[in-house]
């Protein structure tokens, strides 16, 4: 019999210094400017978008949600400030993103840059082998937890208030012996594990964000716009970390999941913007809104209805107009999983072959953002 395969144990990773890391981007030469103007789009993407400003001005005016999902390239590309427009503004009402939509986020509000080499730093073993990111985000989400928060409310609040404020061992004991029931027992054990195994300091635990201000997490958090983010377990440099607890990012993750869903369940006549999101955006999206709709025909109610979907990436859309429906088998577009999975969520898909950050800053200066 072969020998049962053991897990690698990630707590002996050697980590390094944030600062030492030769970053790719700053946020001094990639942040835009909102006020700036924005890029020509082709006369076809203007009328879209020029749509797009209509549905979710009727949507506002109406109190239904407008949803913007965004992959980590929005915020590699210098979106942030544009997005902070627009949540300012209350065009938005809900933000999603995956989990290196928040890495790069927080790297920039800590250091001011962000991004490495993936060939260089993979041979060398040190890719996502950063300290001060694995540590501060798996603090962020320990803490928040406790308070029944998910992930963006946890990391957004990290950042906006410079750090946390971890209980102490003995306290942490003393309530899982006396409510070992608790909802909030295996977050407090996870955090307790924590702080034993890995000699954490308890009480406040200040980390300094100079660049806060461009953070959308912060931003979002300030305002009290939710701001969902939608991991997956071993996706992001996170993992590369001591102290990655995948129970953690699982529970924030779940958190964020459900709030996802309270979102879809005011989106009649309201509007879902997919920016640059090929796999987290329509994946999730599907699962929620049949769990909306699941309950809403529980409950004797009619399905998420009259919503308008803009989904917006670089690749060709296969030469398809989606918003007749999807293509055939035979047509290669019929493949484009972000087009194909959205046009299947009901209401009306329109698809943008346009540069993430051209559309949101068109779409903030439209708005008057």
């Amino acid at each position: 019999m072969k020998p049962t395969p053991v897990p690698l144990d990630l707590r002996h990773l050697k980590v390094y210094p944030l600062e030492q890391r030769l970053s790719e981007s700053r946020l001094a030469d990639i942040l835009i400017d909102p006020a700036s103007p924005p890029p020509p789009l082709t006369p076809a993407l203007s009328t879209t978008v020029a749509t797009c400003v209509g549905a979710i001005r009727h949507a506002r005016e109406r109190g239904a949600s407008v949803m913007l999902l965004y992959g980590a390239h929005l915020i590699k590309n210098g979106g942030a400030g544009i997005l902070g427009h627009l949540l300012k503004a209350g065009w938005v009402t809900h933000l999603g993103t995956n989990g290196a939509g928040t890495i790069h986020d927080w790297e920039f509000s800590y250091l001011g840059r962000s991004t490495e080499s993936v060939k260089k730093n993979v041979a060398t073993g040190s890719f996502g082998t950063w300290d001060e990111t694995g540590r501060c985000v798996q603090l962020a989400l320990l803490a928040g937890a406790l308070n029944g928060e998910g992930y963006g409310t946890s990391l957004g609040r990290f950042i906006e208030e410079d750090g946390v404020t971890l209980p102490d061992a003995e306290s942490l004991t003393a309530a899982l012996r006396a409510e070992p029931g608790h909802p909030r027992s295996p977050a407090r054990a996870e955090l307790l594990q924590t702080i034993l195994v890995h000699r954490l300091p308890t009480g406040r635990i200040t980390v300094a964000h100079p660049w806060k201000n461009a953070s959308v997490l912060a931003t979002a958090f300030r305002h009290g716009v939710p701001l969902t983010v939608h991991p997956g377990i071993g996706y992001d440099i996170i993992a590369n970390h001591p102290m990655f607890n995948g129970a953690v990012i699982g529970r924030a993750a779940d958190t964020d999941f459900r709030l996802f869903g309270t979102a879809v369940e005011g989106l009649d006549e309201g509007v879902v913007l997919s920016v640059g999101s090929a796999i987290m955006a329509p994946q999730v999206f599907e699962k929620s809104i049949s769990c909306v709709n699941n309950l809403r025909l529980q409950a004797g109610r009619r399905i998420v209805h009259d919503h308008s979907i803009y989904v917006v990436d670089i690749q060709e859309g296969g030469n398809w107009d989606w918003s007749t429906g999807e293509p055939p088998k035979d047509n290669p577009a019929y493949y484009l999983r972000f087009c194909k999975s959205f046009s299947r969520m009901g209401g009306t898909m329109r698809y943008l072959e346009c540069d993430n950050v051209g559309f949101v800053h068109n779409l903030q200066h439209l708005l008057k953002a």
